[in-house]
């Protein structure tokens, strides 16, 4: 744990920008692959990007992912640690795009781009019933509230969630946050209350568009879910199981002792096993 903190404090600054430029220097020094291509992409005025296998691969389906960050840092090139991964594990196309960001961009700026993004899908051809909403850390809140507009808009929903870390309760009341604390190489609760206010603003917190937990699951899609034990986030993923569990949703929880938030971004070996399991996951209910 005291190797992966520092580690993360390369990309730590106090300086929102430098460190957004940080952690871009980071996704194009860890997440490239000779086996990936990567293609701009343009969505109206957001900056996206096209991550695909150099090889023949599945075009039916197709993964939207949500990079995580705070709402406040983070890129579709940071998020190339995760999204190389996915895309090799799954040998589908997935589809990363730059959402706005806080403070500059405060809620709801995120989750307007979030359906800008599934929009675009739409046009390109893909139903609904063709994607896969994947997203971690404040990602997987987004993915989360971009199914719950889509829902109250009386739209198809995704074929499928798959979240990792997700941060769900931006009321930060979960045991984790105090069970967690002195185990957790990445995140502490002064980190998570500044993201929260530099997002929410004057918004109520339990907003199910911003607190995804207390909203309404019902008729939600299958959902796997990943977190790591040692993260100060278990209770938002292990509260959003039992919610989506009461709610009849498929749902799937594993939990990885001894990982840290978001582990599936490193190159050691538990991340791209959980990889597989994602695959697995995703293959199965596209069956």
């Amino acid at each position: 744990m005291n190797f992966i903190k520092k580690m993360h404090s390369i990309v730590e600054h106090p300086d929102l920008e430098r460190q957004r430029q940080s952690q871009d220097s980071i996704g194009a020094l860890f997440g490239g692959s000779k086996e990936v291509e990567y293609r701009d992409q343009s969505i109206g005025s957001m900056d996206g990007e096209w991550v695909s296998v150099n090889r023949v691969h599945m075009k039916k389906y197709v993964i939207l992912y949500c990079h995580g960050g705070g709402y406040m840092t983070g890129s579709y090139k940071y998020g190339r640690t995760v999204t190389t991964k996915l895309a090799t594990s799954t040998s589908m196309d997935v589809l990363s795009f730059d959402y706005r960001l806080a403070p500059e961009h405060p809620f709801p700026g995120a989750l307007e781009d979030a359906v800008k993004a599934w929009d675009y899908l739409m046009l390109l051809g893909y139903g609904a019933r063709d994607v896969i909403v994947a997203g971690d850390s404040a990602g997987g809140n987004l993915a989360l509230a971009l199914v719950m507009k889509l829902r109250e808009e009386g739209r198809i929903l995704p074929r499928g969630l798959l979240l990792m870390s997700p941060w769900t309760d931006m009321t930060l009341s979960g045991d984790s946050y105090e069970s967690r604390a002195e185990v957790d190489p990445i995140l502490d609760r002064a980190y998570i209350e500044r993201a929260v206010l530099s997002y929410v603003k004057s918004q109520e917190i339990k907003n199910p568009f911003v607190s995804p937990l207390y909203g309404d699951f019902c008729g939600f899609p299958p959902t796997y879910i990943q977190v790591g034990d040692n993260e100060i986030l278990l209770s938002d993923s292990t509260n959003l199981h039992k919610r989506m569990v009461n709610a009849n949703v498929p749902v799937k929880l594993d939990i990885y002792k001894g990982m840290w938030h978001v582990f599936q971004m490193t190159p050691f070996k538990a991340a791209y096993e959980a990889m597989d399991k994602s695959a697995e996951f995703i293959f199965d209910i596209c069956r």
